[in-house]
């Protein structure tokens, strides 16, 4: 009996742990039990290629490492999650809502591709990861999507309260554009659900957004 699986995805500063908090929240009100995950999981050791990677290890610029390379190194903090923590809730039935998954490469690494050989790569990586490695496909992908402007602002507020510097990923502004374009195609390929987290120039409430992800949630607890 396999159980479902909540993937947020979505642009940098879009708000994809608020809006992970606030569904796990109203689940457990409505007395569902549900796993809250996040990935990459930065403090565990089966993460270790991707700190390096984002620390710049491999390169200073996201291209110096190719897509396929790089979606090995977080695929494997994923199945060593899977295997160790939250495969047997999820395989007798469990909830689980995770901000971000294997969707995240789909963003971020095919945006390093030219337009033609992007399909190829999605192909790949679905198989590679659901097939191959035998990690949960994902019953519902919602992608939060702001205008790269508003997520470099934001990009920029929370480095500067926070004292933390950018990884290769976010510091490369022009990368970041690529993977919100390429985000948009990769929605239409693969059936996510995207919702605006903006309008008129300005970044809707947290309280706004998570109204809409209820009603894409609801139907599918409903079908259970």
């Amino acid at each position: 009996m396999k159980g479902k699986l909540i993937v947020f995805e979505g642009t940098d500063g879009s708000g994809k742990a608020t809006q992970t908090k606030l569904l796990v929240e109203a689940l457990e009100q409505r007395g569902r039990a549900v796993r809250k995950l996040t990935f990459p999981r930065y403090d565990q050791d089966s993460s270790m290629l991707v700190r390096m990677y984002l620390n710049g290890a491999f390169g200073t610029d996201p291209n110096d490492v190719n897509p396929y390379a790089a979606s090995t190194f977080y695929a494997v903090d994923r199945y060593a999650s899977y295997k160790q923590d939250w495969g047997n809730w999820y395989e007798t039935g469990g909830l689980v809502v995770t901000d971000r998954y294997t969707t995240s490469n789909a963003v971020h690494q095919a945006g390093k591709l030219p337009d033609g050989a992007c399909q190829d790569y999605l192909q790949w990586l679905f198989h590679f990861e659901y097939d191959l490695m035998g990690l949960p496909r994902p019953d519902l992908v919602i992608y939060l999507d702001l205008p790269a402007e508003l997520s470099a602002a934001l990009r920029r507020q929370r480095e500067e309260s926070t004292g933390q510097h950018a990884d290769i990923h976010e510091a490369d502004a022009a990368y970041l554009r690529r993977c919100r374009e390429n985000a948009l195609r990769v929605v239409a390929f693969d059936g996510w659900r995207r919702i605006d987290c903006s309008r008129d120039g300005a970044i809707r409430t947290p309280e706004e957004i998570h109204r809409e992800v209820w009603s894409l949630v609801a139907p599918l607890l409903e079908r259970e």
